[in-house]
C-alpha cells in the first residue's frame, strides 16, 4: 500500500431529503440506511482502508458530530478529524484539508469522497481508485470519477469526454463539458451519444496539483488558510479556523475549480454506484416482496398495497391498507407519509418544520 495515498471523507451534511430517519443530530451518513449492519460512513471508511492507510484516511465534519464520529470509527484519532465551525460547501472542506495534510506530507496523493454513496462493486471501485491514483502521482491532472450511466436520468451532472483517443486503450480521458441535472430530453441525448457520464462527486488528485489550483482558481480561499501555515495540527490550529473560516467563500470544488480548470480528466467505471440522494433511490437498493414494497420493519403487514418503501421501528407494529407508490417513514416521534413521485419535496417540508416546529423535529 503506497504510504503517500490518502483520503477525505466529507461527512458534514444534513441529509435532509431522507427526514425524518436523518436529522441535524443523526444525520444520514451515521445511519444504517440499508440494514445491512454497517452505517454509510463505516462502510465509506472500511472501503477506503483497502487503498490506503488508516492513518491517512480524514473525516470532515461538523463538531456537534464529534461523539458519533468516535463512537462509529473508534480507530480514527482526533486528529483525523477535520471539523467545519460553518457550512461552505466543498471547496473551504476541501482546502483546509489539504493544508493540514500539507503540513504531514507534502507528496501526498489524494482522493476525496462523500460519505454516503453506495458502492456495490467495491473490487472494481479499489481497482479504478487505484489507476487514477498511479495517474495523478505522476500528471498534473485533476481527475473525477465518472459513473458509466445506465439511463437518462435527470438527478445527476453529467461529464462530456472526449473520445478521439479511445483506441489507445487508456481509460482517462480529457473533460469536455459538465453539465448539471439536464431535462429528460437532453439527458437522453447525452446517453445516445456515448461521451457523457455520470459525476459521481468523487475526486483524486495529488497535493501539488490541487493546491496550484486553488491558487489559479480561488486565490481567495487559498489566501485564507495560507495564513493559517504553522498552525496545523498544533493547538492553535482550532482557534485559527474558528475566525476565518466563516470568511471563505460558499461555493463547490466543482463550481469553483473543476468546470474552470484547463488540466481535468475523467475515469468512468461501473461500480455498482447510487449517490443514495432519496428514499425513492433507497427503494432501488432494497429487497422487495411479492409485490414490490420495499420494507425495513419487522412488524408490518401491507393490504392491497405495492411499491412502496416502509422504514419504520423494529418493534413498531404498522399495517398500512391501499397504498401504492408511497414513502412511510417513521423515527423519533415523527411520522412521514408522501407519494415517492413527490419526494424532492421533502427538503422544503423540513425547512418549512424548522420555522414552525420544535428542534426536536428536525
Amino acid at each position: 500500500m503506497n504510504l503517500n495515498n490518502y483520503c477525505v471523507i466529507m461527512a458534514g451534511g444534513i441529509g435532509s431529503r431522507f427526514w425524518p430517519m436523518s436529522k441535524t443530530a443523526r444525520p444520514k451518513q451515521f445511519i444504517d440506511i440499508l440494514g445491512t449492519g454497517e452505517t454509510l460512513i463505516q462502510q465509506t471508511y472500511n472501503r477506503f482502508k483497502k487503498i490506503c492507510p488508516k492513518e491517512n484516511i480524514y473525516i470532515v465534519t461538523n463538531e456537534i458530530y464529534k461523539n458519533l464520529i468516535a463512537e462509529q470509527l473508534p480507530e480514527i484519532n482526533n486528529e483525523q478529524v477535520i471539523y467545519e465551525p460553518t457550512m461552505r460547501n466543498t471547496a473551504p472542506c476541501i482546502a483546509y484539508a489539504n493544508y493540514k495534510i500539507a503540513e504531514t506530507n507534502p507528496n501526498a496523493n489524494i482522493v476525496v469522497a462523500p460519505s454516503d454513496h453506495l458502492i456495490l462493486k467495491e473490487d472494481e471501485f479499489i481497482k479504478i481508485i487505484n489507476q487514477a491514483l498511479n495517474y495523478t502521482a505522476t500528471s498534473d491532472s485533476l481527475v473525477t470519477l465518472g459513473i458509466t450511466p445506465t439511463r437518462p436520468d435527470t438527478g445527476y451532472g453529467y461529464i462530456q469526454f472526449d473520445t478521439s483517443n479511445d483506441n489507445s486503450g487508456n481509460t482517462i480521458r480529457k473533460v469536455k463539458t459538465f453539465t448539471e441535472k439536464p431535462d429528460l430530453e437532453l439527458a437522453k441525448q447525452f446517453i445516445e451519444s456515448g461521451e457523457f457520464c455520470w459525476n459521481s462527486g468523487m475526486f483524486i488528485w495529488s497535493l501539488k496539483s490541487i493546491q496550484k489550483a486553488f491558487q489559479n482558481q480561488l486565490p481567495s480561499i487559498d489566501e485564507i488558510f495560507k495564513e493559517g501555515i504553522g498552525t496545523y495540527n498544533t493547538p492553535e490550529e482550532e482557534s485559527f479556523i474558528e475566525s476565518s473560516y466563516s470568511s471563505c467563500k460558499n461555493i463547490s470544488i466543482d463550481y469553483g475549480i473543476m468546470e474552470k480548470a484547463k488540466n481535468t480528466f475523467v475515469i468512468s467505471a461501473d461500480i455498482g454506484w447510487s449517490d443514495l440522494g432519496t428514499w425513492g433511490s433507497i427503494y432501488t437498493h432494497l429487497p422487495h416482496d411479492e409485490n414490490a414494497n420495499a420494507i425495513l420493519g419487522k412488524n408490518v403487514m401491507l393490504y392491497d398495497s405495492s411499491e412502496n418503501i416502509v422504514n419504520v421501528p423494529k418493534d413498531k407494529l404498522v399495517v398500512l391498507q391501499g397504498l401504492k407508490d408511497y414513502i412511510v417513514v417513521e423515527a423519533d416521534d415523527t411520522l412521514l407519509v408522501c407519494k415517492k413521485q413527490d419526494e424532492q419535496k421533502i427538503k422544503q417540508i423540513v425547512t418549512d418544520i424548522k420555522l414552525s416546529k420544535n428542534k426536536r423535529f428536525y
